[in-house]
């Protein structure tokens, strides 16, 4: 299991991948270990869960000539921890991205559940007016990152958006190059294009799905 889609979640939407995990353990196919890269621990059964960062470690340095001045970003707080184990290999410091990148919901994430029953069905219901979105401030920095070369973290890089997000706040905040390392490249949709055309200067993927 290379990649599997069923960890991520969005909100407070259950995690696909714990059902997953029950029905590798108990149910359909009976496995007796699972072999992954990266994977979130769901499973009550042996996992070789792999580990790619030796290998992306080894071609930051191997590749990018100016490590040594560079700076290990974060993309955003749940990050934090890649971001960390890198920086202390690499003997690097550590920036953050705070706050929220304004971005329309996707239409498939609107699945119907929050919808008000029929006028058919002849019931009565009292709706109570919704909480009110907590307002995040938009993406900024924490950490210096100027006159550095800053290398973006992440497990996964799919649509694209938030990478470019990132690198255009980076950019405004004096950083000379960017580079984004991760495990997945699902590159949905126009992410490469997005890719090509932002202030990021190279994406290094080690296991392309």
């Amino acid at each position: 299991m290379p990649y599997s889609k069923q960890c991520r979640m969005f909100r407070r939407s259950s995690v696909p991948m714990k059902l997953v995990a029950d029905m590798v353990n108990n149910f359909t196919y009976g496995a007796s270990r699972v072999v992954s890269l990266d994977l979130y621990r769901f499973f009550s059964i042996p996992v070789d869960n792999l580990r790619t960062s030796p290998f992306l470690l080894h071609y930051i340095i191997g590749n990018i000539s100016e490590y040594k001045n560079a700076i290990i970003v974060a993309k955003n707080p749940g990050v934090m921890n890649k971001a960390t184990s890198y920086a202390d290999r690499l003997k690097l410091g550590v920036a953050v991205i705070h706050g929220e990148q304004k971005v329309e919901e996707e239409s498939g994430r609107e699945d119907g559940r929050q919808s008000p029953p029929t006028a058919s069905l002849g019931v009565t219901y009292e709706f109570f007016p919704p909480n009110v979105p907590k307002d995040k401030p938009p993406l900024t920095v924490v950490g210096d990152v100027s006159n550095k070369s800053a290398i973006i973290v992440d497990d996964i890089i799919d649509d694209a958006h938030s990478f470019v997000a990132v690198a255009e706040v980076l950019k405004t905040r004096g950083a000379e190059k960017i580079y984004v390392v991760a495990t997945h490249g699902l590159l949905s949709l126009d992410a490469p294009a997005l890719l090509e055309a932002s202030p990021i200067d190279e994406v290094l993927i080690r296991i392309i799905v």
